[in-house]
């Protein structure tokens, strides 16, 4: 059996010929390719070299604790950010995933991911001698770091672009574009615009040259050919390089739209996957300790599939989307039944984990289990507008205060905008001067964090969130951001704000004391290892989540009440399990006892429980 660098060699020497040897893939080719992985390979550093020895599951230990923020919004630039180590470290993290840094076009960019030149930073940041800098920097604080890297797509003004209109046959071959309407008419029948209000259509006439060019996301967003060996080598030589600077983690940003085809969806292709696990081979050949975070937010049968299988292998984390929109569901819902169904479905594979969040820098797109909830007597329909509603202030007693994202007016569908605290009704509370709604609010932030932090994968948590920053309104006074929506989420970080974290009469200090508590003892418990699934328990209630984790001999169990009303649980059901005796909550030291009749649970309360140990232990 062909062993180490050698089998992925033999994987990606495979997977090529399948997928390009109708497509100009030769032997010459392949060869061309081996040699750019061969380069970035010899070329990779001591230090790296010797993080490539170790486990390539490292991002799986319970000592990974994400934080996703923006270098210019969280310190202002690059060279600042390493002023800010030390409050990471203070908090915990161990992981930072720097939101868009690479050079992108000057004017309008969608937040940094219409990139211009991947190879150098965001000058508005730094320059590449200030992120190799703080690259250094993060890895003796012991943070790992996450840069995205745009697979899909390049700027208009890409070096590649700009030769592509100057009539360059080479060039305009790494784009998907076409002399006439022709192909594009026939893409368009079956596929879905991604932006419709925004940036209507999939294609954008360059009279320069006379052509259609496939733009998915926006006219200044040009879709790669992927069916060109060349962009695939492209690719890849780029991805190592960034990989050679000291990433640790690279997000590959919308993969599900890397491969097209006429008379599909051009979504989530057999190709796109094959490309994926090629992604795979490369990085097990030139840098093994690089983690591929996959970015899918698809339908939750589709995610899945991007870990790919034991035999071929893709990403190694994916974002866990469906987790996310299940626990707003539930939270306006009081009704854990959907998103006990979907974290039941799957049995991830041992070869990648979940990036567990509730919030991010992006909008909350309201894809759910439409089955799951006909199944439990609601209409998918009905449903997602009364989630719109709930979270966008225009259901009669909702806490929430989020706004409404791009609605369309054809079908009233539309997706969600706001911050944690905004969403689960701090800002109400405050505006209300509602002392009870405001304990209630922290509550609910404090609740869907524990989860995140147990169940099986990677807590990230979104810059702000663990000082519970709320909606941000004075984008709307800037040109450049005013027609943006998202940038009510991605407000400035607040240091004055953040000053109060250590007082825990404070909401900041509320959180931030909570958040930390979780993450020192995540570090300290191997059953929140990233390897290890939740066994859910069905406790026949409609509002409280039970789940259990259990290796060598060691068991936990997590309940979390999504209601603003007590419940009691009946210790029937737990002890046929087998959990008995005293339990001790390692999120507060109190006892809980499992030989009563029921265990009791607060308002948006979560226990942590573990067999507790005797005094004289």
């Amino acid at each position: 059996m062909i062993q180490g660098k050698e089998k992925w060699r033999e994987d990606l020497r495979s997977a090529y010929f399948e997928l390009y040897s109708d497509l100009g893939g030769s032997g010459k080719s392949f060869e061309s390719l081996m040699r750019v992985i061969d380069k970035r390979a010899k070329d990779r550093g001591k230090e790296l070299i010797d993080l490539d020895k170790r486990e390539h599951d490292w991002y799986m230990s319970e000592h990974m604790i994400g934080m996703m923020l923006y270098v210019d919004l969280f310190a202002g630039n690059i060279k600042l950010m390493i002023d800010k180590i030390p409050y990471l470290v203070e908090l915990g993290i161990t992981y930072v995933h720097l939101m868009p840094l690479l050079k992108p076009r000057v004017d309008e960019n969608d937040g940094g991911y219409a990139v211009e030149d991947y190879m150098d930073i965001d000058p508005k940041l730094g320059c590449l001698e200030d992120f190799v800098m703080l690259m250094d920097a993060l890895r003796h604080a012991g943070i790992a770091v996450c840069i995205d890297y745009v697979l899909n797509h390049t700027a208009d003004t890409h070096e590649w672009a700009k030769k592509a209109l100057e009539g360059d046959k080479k060039y305009q071959d790494m784009y998907m574009m076409y002399d006439s309407r022709d192909i594009p008419d026939l893409y368009d029948a079956t596929v879905p615009e991604v932006l419709p209000d925004k940036h209507p259509g999939n294609f954008t006439y360059k009279s320069e040259i006379d052509k259609w060019v496939f733009t998915s996301f926006s006219d200044f967003q040009w879709d790669l050919n992927f069916k060109n060996p060349m962009v695939f080598e492209k690719m890849v030589d780029i991805m190592l390089y960034l990989a050679n600077l000291g990433v640790n983690i690279i997000r590959l940003d919308a993969i599900a739209f890397v491969w097209k085809e006429i008379h599909t969806s051009c979504r989530n292709l057999k190709q796109a996957h094959k490309l994926m696990h090629m992604l795979h081979c490369v990085k097990e050949i030139a840098c093994p300790s690089l983690a591929l975070l996959g970015e899918a937010i698809v339908e939750p049968d589709e995610i899945f599939k991007y870990f790919g299988t034991r035999d071929n292998v893709e990403c190694g984390i994916l974002y866990n989307a469906n987790f996310m929109v299940n626990i707003f569901n539930s939270i306006a819902t009081r009704d854990v039944r959907l998103m006990k169904i979907d974290n039941g479905r799957f049995n991830v594979p041992v070869t990648g984990c979940f990036m567990n969040y509730i919030r991010c820098h992006d909008d909350i797109g309201w894809g759910f289990n439409e089955e799951a909830t006909r199944h439990l007597g609601f209409d998918p329909y009905q449903h997602k507008h009364f989630l719109i509603n709930f979270y966008s202030r225009e259901f009669e007693g909702s806490f929430a205060k989020g706004e409404i994202y791009q609605y369309n007016p054809r079908n009233h569908d539309a997706r969600t905008n706001g911050t944690l605290a905004s969403l689960l009704g701090l800002e109400k509370a405050h505006d209300m001067n509602d002392a009870h709604g405001r304990v209630f609010a922290l509550n609910r932030i404090k609740l869907v964090t524990a989860l995140i932090f147990s169940h099986r994968g990677i807590p990230l948590i979104y810059s702000g969130d663990e000082i519970a920053t709320m909606n941000e309104q004075s984008y709307l006074k800037d040109p450049h951001k005013s027609k943006e929506g998202r940038w009510v989420h991605r407000p400035y970080f607040d240091w004055k704000r953040a000053e109060k974290r250590n007082d825990p009469f404070t909401d900041e200090g509320v959180i931030f004391l909570f958040t930390q508590n979780l993450i020192r003892i995540r570090k300290s418990e191997p059953l929140l290892n990233g390897k290890i699934e939740a066994q859910i328990i069905d406790i026949n209630h409609s509002q409280v989540y039970v789940f259990y984790k259990e290796e060598r001999e060691q068991r936990m169990l997590c309940l979390y009440n999504f209601s603003d009303n007590n419940q009691h649980i009946s210790n029937k059901i737990l002890r046929n399990k087998g959990f008995s005796g005293n339990m001790s909550d390692l999120l507060t030291g109190k006892i809980v006892s499992l030989e009563t009749r029921e265990v009791h649970l607060y308002p948006y309360e979560c226990l942590w429980l573990k067999e507790a140990k005797p005094h004289n232990a």
